[in-house]
Formats: structure tokens, C-alpha cells, sequence
């Protein structure tokens, strides 16, 4: 009962890193209709300047701000890149994302290399019910849990929320009233940049980071998306949480070289149970 204890404190502390991850990932497609599949190039990215400015002196708390701002800028290029251009479909700037996500491979290898990163992050253990957590896990569920609400309330409360889920619902009638739809399409990017990357400096103290790293955090960030069908950030949160606590019980009891499959029957039961809900297309009468 303690090891399982001491799994799922820690299960709840990695998936809250990947509901950061999906909620990058809702929060651009809900005002886009695009997939982000460079958001976990993005958490790599602010991870490994993370570590190198740490490296070089910077103090905590410094070092990981400007890593969640190199997040978000890049995050702002990735959708110059893939939205900029006005008339680009979706499914284009999807493409555009994947490419994007495979040319940081190249960039974060030119920079770092391919040795693995990470960096000290909450010392210590404490105890939850007789087991010991470290303290690290904690601290990413602490900071994670406030980031919901912030983005919750900003979406629900504020003007410019307001304006962002518009060009979700109805991006001509957004138009029409003044709404920059290119604008709150690249301000989304921005937003799901700095997620990713918050996510990335949350997690490198526990799980190390190498250049392709992003491949299981946008499949676990991915299937938490799907849960809330792209577009409830709170259901990310939830899905998120469950990845985590699936893959760290799988992990020990049966083994973590099948954490990633964890992630992707999720995700395919997901897709098919809401194909399943989907009603058929009815065709239209002659």
C-alpha cells in the first residue's frame, strides 16, 4: 500500500506535466482549429535553456522564467509560420507544425547535443500516508493547479478570453464585430508556448530531457487533449492526471518500457469511443 501510495503522489505530479502539455495544445486548436504537434519541442526548448542559463550562473526562479518566455516566443514563431499566411487551412498549418517539431530536433541537437539535460529542482522528500515523495512532484502539482484556474478565469472573465474563445465559435462573426482573428490565432500560439514550456521546466528535475524528448510528451499531451475533444482545459487537467498515475502504477509494477503504450491505448480508446458517440452523417435527400 506505500509503494502504491508513493505511485500515485508521483503519477499525479507527472500528469500534471503533460496536462500543461494538452492544455497548449487546447488552447490553440480551440481558436485555430490547428494541432500544435511541435508544442513538446517547445517544453524541450525551454527545458534545455533552462539548463544551460542555470549552468552559467543564473538563479532559480530566473533561469525558468526566461525558459517559459523562450517558450512563448517560440511558440508566437511556430504560429507565424504555420497560421501567418491568411487562407491557410488547417490541416495545412497542422503539416507546417509537424515540420517545425522536426526541425528543432536539428536546432536543439546543433545547440546542446544529444546528451540527455536536466537540473536541480525542489530538494527533499516528504511524506504522504507512510511514503516518501519527492518533494519536486509536489511542487509541479502545486504550480499546476493555480495555472488552471488562471486560464480558466482568463477564458471566462476577461475581455481578451472572451475574444480568443470568439474566434473559436464563429471566426466570421468574430470579423464582423473587429476581432483580429490572425491576431488572437498567433496570441493563442504564444499562450500554448509558454504552457508547453512551463511544462518542460516543471518536469526536467524528475524526468530527464534529451532532444527527442518531445515524441512521449505531445503523445501523453496529446491523449489528455482528446479527452476534453481538443477543447475543455479543465478536462486536459483531469486527463492528464490519469495518464500520470496509469503510466507511474504500470511503471511499477510491470515495468517503464510501457509507459508510452500507456499513453496510446489511452488515446486510441478515447478516438474510438468518441467515434463510437458521433452520429452518422446523414446524407442529404436527392
Amino acid at each position: 500500500m506505500t509503494d502504491l501510495i508513493g505511485y500515485l503522489v508521483t503519477g499525479l505530479g507527472l500528469g500534471a506535466g503533460f496536462a500543461l502539455v494538452g492544455s497548449g495544445l487546447v488552447v490553440i486548436y480551440r481558436v485555430t482549429r490547428v494541432v500544435n504537434f511541435a508544442q513538446g519541442a517547445l517544453a524541450v526548448l525551454a527545458a534545455m535553456l533552462t539548463a544551460s542559463l542555470l549552468s552559467a550562473g543564473l538563479p532559480h526562479g530566473a533561469a525558468e522564467a526566461l525558459g517559459v518566455l523562450a517558450g512563448a516566443a517560440a511558440g508566437l514563431l511556430a504560429g507565424v509560420v504555420a497560421i501567418g499566411r491568411p487562407g491557410t487551412a488547417p490541416g495545412a498549418s497542422l503539416i507546417v507544425t509537424l515540420g517545425l517539431g522536426l526541425l528543432a530536433y536539428a536546432v536543439e541537437i546543433l545547440i546542446w547535443g544529444d546528451q540527455p539535460r536536466s537540473f536541480a529542482g525542489l530538494g527533499g522528500a516528504v511524506e504522504v500516508a507512510g511514503a516518501r515523495v519527492q518533494a519536486h512532484y509536489l511542487l509541479i502539482v502545486a504550480v499546476t493547479v493555480p495555472v488552471f484556474t488562471a486560464l480558466a478565469l482568463f477564458f471566462a472573465r476577461t475581455d481578451l478570453g472572451k475574444a480568443l474563445s470568439a474566434c473559436a465559435s464563429n471566426p466570421y462573426a468574430a470579423r464582423v464585430v473587429g476581432i483580429d482573428v490572425r491576431r488572437m490565432g498567433l496570441l493563442s500560439f504564444a499562450l500554448g508556448g509558454a504552457l508547453g514550456g512551463l511544462a518542460g521546466v516543471l518536469t526536467t528535475p524528475v524526468q530527464q530531457v534529451t532532444f527527442d524528448s518531445d515524441v512521449a510528451l505531445i503523445v501523453n499531451g496529446f491523449a489528455a487533449a482528446v479527452l476534453g475533444g481538443l477543447t475543455r482545459p479543465g478536462v486536459a487537467l483531469a486527463g492528464g492526471l490519469l495518464l500520470g498515475v496509469a503510466q507511474t502504477v504500470v511503471a511499477g509494477y510491470g515495468g517503464g518500457a510501457y509507459r508510452l503504450e500507456v499513453a496510446l491505448v489511452v488515446l486510441l480508446a478515447v478516438m474510438i469511443a468518441q467515434a463510437v458517440r458521433t452520429p452518422p452523417v446523414q446524407e442529404a435527400a436527392a
